[in-house]
């Protein structure tokens, strides 16, 4: 099954020392690329939040969000009164230098130190925060898959459309090579000069041989035949996608050269609009 670049999930899970939240959110990116932002008593477990993220996905931007709120309640925030006190004498020596200045108790509150949270047990708190990315990590990827699958069916329906193109042009082209075959006989049957009939077969070889797309068509359904055993695959198949879009589009644009009919050449435009179309949904698979 295939999956999305673009995915959001997000989790919460209580803890003694306050609630922890997570959020992992990712757009599209030609690598993996770890963004993170971590509550301090968190930084330390970075490499360990990567590593995880690092296991369970091969492409995307990801943002990770770790934060915790202090608990409510009574004993969640204490106030340090020597630093407090410290910070209040400090600020009635400064007014009586500086009369213009004003300090709120609020703001005092504010500054490092004179609120404290209760101390967490940092390896007790860092098990709950692998736990949380856990869960939120196997949310993401569900959410990625079933992106994905969306995107599947939109592929497969497209190729459905280039397929019954290829299949037109197989039942255009005897008649087309007929018609172009004539056409070039009139002409040369209307030189004031006689043509040997020897030269007149072997400018009709020469001249359908240029118009034969036979290959062309051939190497189109063996990419459509790839295309919808990839979609299947469970592993990340954005590039080897994007790759093949390129062989779609190459013989695209041959068969579009090689047109001499209006009918195979509005069958050409067709097949580039369809692979157009696939081509910008493939930037979202990982």
């Amino acid at each position: 099954m295939i999956r999305s670049m673009t995915a959001y999930a997000s989790g919460e899970r209580a803890t003694p020392w306050g609630s922890l939240t997570c959020e992992l959110r990712s757009v599209n990116h030609r690598f993996l690329e770890v963004g993170t932002r971590l509550h301090d008593d968190l930084r330390s477990l970075e490499p360990a939040l990567r590593e995880r993220i690092n296991a369970r996905l091969s492409r995307g931007k990801v943002d990770l969000v770790l934060r915790m709120r202090a608990p409510e309640g009574e004993g969640a925030l204490k106030v340090d009164p020597t630093r407090l006190r410290e910070l209040s004498e400090l600020a009635i020596d400064l007014s009586s230098r500086f009369p213009g200045l004003h300090t709120e108790f609020a703001q005092l509150l504010q500054l490092p130190g004179v609120m404290q949270a209760p101390a967490a047990d940092a390896a007790a708190l860092q098990t709950e925060a692998l736990a949380l990315l856990d869960e939120v990590l196997d949310e993401f990827v569900a959410a990625r898959e079933r992106e994905g699958a969306k995107l599947a069916a939109f592929i497969g329906e497209r190729l459905d459309g280039i397929q019954a193109h290829v299949a037109t042009l197989r039942e255009l082209m005897p008649a087309i090579r007929e018609a172009q075959r004539l056409k070039l006989q009139t002409r040369l049957g209307d030189l004031a000069q006689p043509v040997e009939p020897g030269r007149l077969e072997q400018e009709l070889v020469i001249w359908l041989q240029k118009l034969d797309v036979d290959e062309e068509l051939d190497r189109l359904s063996a990419h459509i035949g790839e295309a919808r055993r990839v979609l299947k695959l469970r592993e990340a198949v954005g590039r080897r996608l994007d790759f093949l879009l390129q062989e779609f589009n190459r013989e695209a644009n041959t068969l579009g050269s090689k047109s001499v009919d209006a009918r195979s050449s509005a069958a050409a435009v067709e097949l580039k609009v369809l692979i157009d179309q696939v081509r910008e949904q493939i930037q979202n698979i990982e």
